[in-house]
């Protein structure tokens, strides 16, 4: 019986030796002393600060807490001034550096944390490559030496770049779960292999981006939420690159991908938050036309459903609601909403009593400097191209005054249908009906009302519907071959 409580007792303070929840990291820096110091994080392209320690007369301090620090990398902050470039949290977080005010990296000495070694060597490797490769890189970038003359310089910065690449590679292959070690992993690019040739002989030219695509985040794992604490927000810039380079911008191939990465960061509930948030942000105001669909989507899809209560307040989800709820009313394809309003003789003048192929429904302010220098250039627009797509120009006034725009009518020599958007027939108000919270906001709808462009510059839009207008003779030969 004692044998074997003996043994317990031994296996239980080995099991806590290994465990050692929490972290204490423990901290001397020659310099330093009397002062406030803070632990600071990254999270995406933000900072934020941890804990707060007391440096002392020796410039001694320690950070201490009984739940383990999330993974990623961590500065020291002393007022607003960041003393180095980091340091990683890994598994091991029970540690001590000593260092000196004199050169952080190089005094820096690391005991009891192989992945804070690794992170520092790796720094002092970086500095020596880069002294190696400074006088290449000023021939190179000489503009007054021509390209032959800098063969030799680039081929000798090629090889220095091959030693990085082969030193990061070593820690990858040697020390794999270090956080060292996947930050290296993470920004490693996928080698493209040359395309093979098809039956018949030819390139396949599809090669290429498919295995691209297929292999991307081979050395990303969107599952890893350490990824997300690292100086350069590379797990969103690596997403963003993803949708952004790799798919058209079509809403329901876009929303496809994002499917497939949310299925893959789920594994973590914070990489699936931040990846979910990072997207619905990004596609929130989208600077392609159309791509405000994918919002409305990753909204009903996974906070609408209750996806994502685990971490949004109430008040950001309310908002998200309002905004999709905005957006989904006029978007791309859909039948635009009729307005009947008053026009400057006071009679109701229904936008769905214009029978043109086209019809510009023109959002515009009498006071708002912006429409005072995009109107013209719609007028100017309408007179040379009215005629020629058989269009039509509905602008409503966002002003209650009648006066101010009379007054803007003559002055900018508005040929169109100009009424008073709060002088309605409608039961609603037209922001209840089309998403135009700012002035001037443009849409364009076809014979049928549909929806075909929403917000496009007044200088894009001849070349849309020039565009446009090749697109259905194609679709029309199409159809009839």
């Amino acid at each position: 019986m004692r044998t074997k409580l003996f043994f317990l007792l031994f296996f239980s303070v080995v099991l806590s030796g290994f465990s050692q929840p929490g972290y204490k990291l423990d901290f001397k820096i020659k310099g330093l002393k009397d002062t406030t110091i803070y632990l600071g994080y990254y999270y995406g392209e933000a900072t934020y600060i941890k804990d707060t320690a007391r440096v002392n007369n020796q410039g001694s301090f320690n950070f201490e807490g009984k739940q383990n620090l999330p993974q990623g990398v961590y500065f020291l902050v002393i007022k607003t001034t960041r003393l180095f470039e980091g340091f990683v949290i890994g598994k091991t977080q029970q540690f001590a550096m000593e260092t000196s005010t004199e050169d952080y990296i190089k005094n820096m000495k690391v005991t009891g944390d192989e992945d804070n070694r690794l992170f520092f060597e790796n720094m002092m490797f970086n500095m020596e490559r880069h002294k190696e490769a400074e006088p290449y890189l000023k021939t190179i970038r000489d503009s007054t030496l021509k390209e032959d003359q800098k063969k030799e310089a680039r081929a000798s910065f090629a090889k220095i770049s091959e030693k990085v690449m082969a030193y990061q590679n070593d820690i990858v292959a040697k020390y794999p779960a270090t956080m060292t070690a996947r930050i290296f992993k993470a920004t490693k690019q996928v080698e493209v292999p040359p395309a093979p040739k098809k039956a018949d002989g030819s390139i396949d030219s599809t090669f290429q981006l498919k295995y691209y695509r297929a292999h991307f985040f081979d050395n990303f794992d969107l599952a890893d939420d350490a990824l997300i604490r690292l100086p350069n927000p590379i797990y969103q810039q690596k997403v963003g690159e993803y949708l952004d380079k790799l798919f058209l911008p079509q809403p329901d191939t876009i929303i496809k991908e994002i499917k497939n990465l949310a299925a893959k960061a789920k594994k973590n509930q914070e990489t699936y938050k931040y990846l979910i948030y990072s997207c619905i942000f990004k596609y929130q105001n989208p600077e392609i036309m159309g791509l405000d669909e994918v919002f409305v989507h990753l909204y009903d899809t996974y906070f609408a459903s209750g996806e994502m209560d685990y971490w949004i307040p109430p008040a950001s989800k309310a908002s998200f609601k309002e905004f999709a709820d905005k957006i989904r009313l006029s978007m791309l394809g859909k039948v635009a909403p009729n307005l009947t309003m008053q026009d400057a003789n006071l009679q109701p003048k229904s936008l769905y009593d214009i029978k043109k192929k086209y019809t510009i429904i023109f959002f515009f302010d009498p006071d708002c400097s912006h429409c005072r220098e995009e109107t013209p250039k719609l007028v100017s627009f309408y007179k040379k191209n009215n005629l020629k797509y058989n269009v039509e120009v509905f602008a409503v006034s966002a002003d209650t005054s009648m006066k101010k725009m009379r007054d803007y009518i003559a002055e900018m020599k508005m040929p169109w249908i100009t009424v008073n958007g709060p002088r309605s027939y409608t039961n609603q108000h037209y922001s209840k009906l089309y998403y135009a919270e700012t002035t001037p906001t443009i849409y364009i709808l076809d014979d049928k009302k549909k929806i075909i462009a929403k917000k496009p510059p007044v200088e894009k839009i001849e070349s849309f519907l020039e565009n446009y207008e090749r697109s259905l003779k194609k679709k029309a030969v199409t159809k009839g071959s």
